[in-house]
């Protein structure tokens, strides 16, 4: 249930608007650690989550597959601890109107070696 304002279209108008998109968000990594610690240190902290994706999502895609792609990476990239990311990214009324939402479903994976 992420929203967040993203520089995201085809034509350079629509990037410039900075319309929001919705994220869903599922993150693969071991809590075991965190649950018995009580320690936000010991975990993947959710507003530094939203930061990154907010930092990604400032940077231009004409593509939702493109942006889903960028955030996977930044998560993966910024937290050791995951292990894999399921990203669900719509935009919001591409089509005002005519169609409520569309996107992209993706699972990205660490790639361990």
């Amino acid at each position: 249930g992420i929203q967040v304002a993203a520089a995201l279209g085809v034509s350079a108008g629509e990037r410039a608007l900075r319309r929001p998109v919705e994220i869903d968000l599922d993150l693969d990594c071991d809590l075991a650690h965190s649950g018995t610690s009580d320690e936000l240190a010991d975990t993947v902290d959710y507003v530094a989550v939203w930061e990154t994706i907010e930092k990604a999502a400032s940077t231009e895609c004409r593509l939702a597959e493109a942006l889903a792609e960028r955030i996977c990476a930044a998560l993966l990239a910024r937290f050791p601890p995951i292990e894999a990311v399921r990203i669900e990214l719509r935009k919001i009324a591409p089509i005002p109107g005519a169609v409520r939402s569309a996107g992209v479903r993706l699972t990205r994976r660490r790639v361990v070696g």
